[in-house]
């Protein structure tokens, strides 16, 4: 019997993890490489002093996504982990009042009601409007490698182009239906997830108020990671090997097709190789010169979505009325939307998030104390992030939030690690130190985005947030399968399959 093809794949987050389950699926001999001892990258895991901390996303939005990604291998989601839906699904601070936002839609829309006569109508007209965009958004666009027109042409794409917004604003589309500055906020507040403005991102995305409003706020018990080791122990149940605290120095490109990954411990053969690493580093770094799809410049003009200043907090006791997830829009956010996108700088009052799993989950804190993960949004590429820079920021997020809060929290702090702009660059090779990879705006959608196969050797692909459909984690679940459907429609399945 004929050996099975080889892939490479570089990189254990999502999208390789995702993008090495179906290659093995499809019968190949998978084998993925990752810079550090545990599977995840950026959604990797924090243990220290008894308090277990997710490092990179919180929020578990579209289930559905993640159900249709086990189904896919024959498996139930809750083969591998319990689900809690939160209610109330996070808190809005605002600078005159705290808002819960209910998980029921009948509460959400008296919620509107109350803050503007008429809204509740206008809310279920938004949400019909957002249903389609996410039934047939996600199933004719968002599972596309991007690579051609011809790929959008079924009728009911075409059909509804108009109504799925594609050339209008978000900011608009929402002001449309909505008056109260509040009310617009809480609408504009998903799209942040997609790494742009909201006047710079397309209507399409009321398609995340729909997964947001509709779909709901989730929790998987033991948090995200959880899902990574979901996706870990499927891959292995599928014989994906894995290989961690191995460094890629160099993929080794002969005749025009990537025939070696070399290491910093061995050398590998392949057939095909998946990049789940940063696009630009494996560009840059990875490949000689000649086989770079993009150029210099053509990286100094992307529009990067945000990096991210974050801090890793442990009390040693309980906090009052606290919720699972808050965002603190006490401040203006216009200002600190500037400071990112139109002129990078360090914010001057950043709005920030927090998440206080511990209140969900009493195993991710020692008995009597609490695990809060604090977030502040930043311009990608900035520079100067030194320790007392992030001690000014944490002093002055900390002291919003007990004056909101009306309560110590800085006096219980047991335990806290720091983590920035400089730390994306070291730990997962980022480009400009992003968090959330390359912005959804309208010029960098589907087509617009970095291929996810190389124009210049013909067996190297990419997955990951900087390249198709986009960034957050379903989408990165999606990329994986996109990719690997890509590499299969070329190179073929194996003899022997695993399903």
């Amino acid at each position: 019997m004929t050996p099975p093809k080889k892939v490479i794949v570089i990189g254990s987050g999502f999208a390789g993890l995702s993008a090495a389950s179906f290659m093995a699926k499809e019968g190949w001999d998978v084998t993925v490489i990752e810079k550090h001892d545990t599977p995840g990258g950026r959604a990797r895991q924090l243990k220290e002093n008894g308090f277990v901390f997710d490092m990179g996303p919180s929020f578990y939005w579209m289930p559905d996504v993640f159900e249709r990604y086990f189904s896919r291998f024959g498996k139930n989601r809750s083969d591998y982990y319990s689900l809690q839906r939160l209610d109330p699904s996070y808190r809005i601070y605002w600078n005159d009042i705290a808002t819960d936002m209910p998980a029921g839609l009948e509460e959400l829309k008296q919620f509107f009601e109350s803050l503007e006569p008429g809204s509740a109508i206008k809310l279920d007209q938004y949400l019909e409007g957002a249903a389609y965009k996410y039934r047939v958004g996600i199933n004719n666009l968002v599972y596309k490698p991007g690579r051609s027109l011809k790929e959008f042409m079924e009728w009911e794409t075409i059909k509804g182009m108009f109504k799925l917004d594609v050339f209008t604003s978000i900011k608009s589309h929402i002001h449309k239906y909505f008056k109260h500055p509040k009310l617009r906020q809480i609408m504009e507040f998903p799209v942040l997830f997609l790494g742009a403005l909201p006047k710079d991102t397309a209507a399409l995305y009321s398609l995340m108020n729909y997964a947001d409003m509709e779909g709901g706020t989730w929790y998987p018990g033991g948090g995200m990671y959880s899902v990574v080791k979901a996706m870990h122990t499927l891959a292995g149940e599928l014989g994906v090997n894995f290989r961690f605290a191995e460094n890629v120095n160099e993929i080794k490109v002969e005749k025009g097709l990537a025939r070696r990954v070399n290491t910093d411990k061995d050398t590998y053969t392949a057939d095909v190789v998946i990049s789940g690493a940063d696009y630009h580093f494996t560009e840059s770094r990875l490949l000689s010169p000649q086989y770079r799809n993009y150029s210099n410049t053509y990286w100094s003009k992307r529009v990067m979505a945000p990096s991210a200043l974050l801090y890793y907090v442990g009390l040693n006791k309980r906090l009052n009325n606290t919720l699972h997830h808050s965002l603190f829009f006490d401040v203006p956010f216009d200002k600190h939307g500037e400071e990112i996108y139109t002129t990078p700088q360090w914010p001057s009052e950043p709005l920030f998030y927090v998440s206080v799993p511990s209140v969900t989950d009493s195993e991710v804190a020692p008995e009597g104390g609490e695990n809060l993960v604090f977030l502040i949004p930043v311009a990608s590429g900035l520079q100067d992030d030194s320790e007392s820079l992030r001690e000014k920021y944490f002093t002055m997020i900390m002291e919003r939030m007990e004056k909101h809060t009306g309560e110590s929290i800085s006096s219980s702090v047991v335990y806290k690690k720091s983590y920035g702009v400089s730390d994306f660059v070291s730990d997962y090779n980022s480009f400009r130190g992003n968090a959330y990879g390359l912005a959804n705006t309208l010029w960098q959608t589907s087509l617009l985005r970095p291929s996810c196969q190389s124009k210049k050797v013909k067996n190297l692909f990419f997955t990951g947030q900087l390249t198709v459909p986009g960034p957050g984690v379903p989408p990165s679940l999606i990329s994986g399968e996109v990719v690997a459907r890509q590499v299969i429609k070329q190179f073929g399945k194996c003899e022997t399959s695993n399903l």
